[in-house]
């Protein structure tokens, strides 16, 4: 079951990366990212509502328990690596093709597999094991393959980024995994429901300071980089979609890592196929360069898809 729910989670967190390419195209950063942390913290406004006033059962896959700061803190700290890790990904992929940001982002899987034998003493199999090693090979070709597009990796602010964006996803993989788990296995045993309706607006209160300082350093709402003008947001309904795709890709991910055999090192592994969806989008929408190349790399990624699920059969 874990298994389905990652590979569902994968697949939308990839049309989750073509919205937010789409809708950076034409907007600033902080103004996206404040409407997504916005939209996120509406849509599960009423569970928690719903929750609080009764009308929705403890036995309901959508109910959120009432929580006290011993949990709430915890949240706080997710929200705080989450939103840092989002800004340098917002920026690096408003900057960067996607067709290069996905392989980056891809390497989040390594850093997840590391921390999870270090800290949470997770061992792969064999089938398992090649499957990560196809990956990291696919994706390390990958990275090659975007230098044929002039990038410089080594000096180039934006590849920083989203190299950064990609560590601090990692950090925050794992906190989920200790969050999530039971008391009785070494974790905190919080509800997931609590921690996707609350992460989300927590960022959201944190955005609004950043929002009214970058708004008040330029004096004036900030240029649109598409040069169409100044003003706040230029509305495209991709910026609703980024925060409903992501919503729900969050949702399969987090009750997937509440089941006792999910192992986080495969689930966030799995998850960084959406570098798929986003890799043939990128393709056919934005028609971004060197293709020819990169499908070779991503048959490795594909392989490595398969190796994982016999492994974890």
């Amino acid at each position: 079951m874990w298994l389905i729910l990652a590979f569902a989670s994968a697949a939308l967190l990839g049309f989750y990366d073509v919205f937010k390419k789409q809708a950076l195209k034409a907007n600033d950063v902080v103004v996206v990212l404040t409407l997504n942390t916005l939209f996120g913290s509406l849509i599960f406004l009423p569970f928690v509502l719903l929750s609080a006033g009764g009308q929705l059962s403890s036995d309901s896959l959508f109910y959120v328990p009432v929580c006290g700061w011993d949990v709430h803190q915890y949240i706080i700290l997710k929200a705080v690596i989450v939103l840092a890790s989002w800004l340098c990904g917002y920026f690096a992929l408003q900057n960067l093709p996607l067709t290069i940001v996905g392989p980056i982002n891809a390497t989040r899987p390594v850093m997840v597999l590391l921390g999870a034998i270090l800290v949470f003493g997770e061992r792969l199999n064999l089938y398992q094991w090649v499957g990560v090693l196809c990956a990291v090979f696919g994706f390390y070709l990958l990275s090659r393959s975007g230098k044929k597009e002039g990038i410089d990796f080594r000096h180039n602010r934006w590849i920083v980024l989203a190299v950064l964006a990609s560590a601090l996803g990692a950090v925050s993989a794992l906190f989920d995994k200790y969050l999530l788990a039971p008391v009785e296995t070494g974790g905190r045993g919080i509800d997931h429901m609590v921690v996707q309706s609350y992460f989300m607006f927590y960022q959201f209160v944190m955005m609004l300071p950043i929002l009214w300082w970058t708004k008040k350093r330029t004096a004036q709402s900030t240029p649109l980089p598409d040069g169409r003008g100044r003003g706040w947001v230029c509305w495209k309904w991709s910026i609703l979609l980024i925060s409903l795709f992501l919503c729900a890709a969050d949702f399969v991910y987090f009750y997937a890592l509440t089941l006792p055999e999910a192992l986080i090192a495969v689930v966030s592994m799995i998850r960084r196929g959406s570098v798929l969806v986003s890799f043939f989008v990128g393709a056919l929408v934005f028609h971004e360069k060197n293709l020819r190349y990169k499908v070779v790399d991503l048959a490795l990624v594909l392989l490595s898809m398969v190796f994982l699920y016999l492994g974890s059969r």
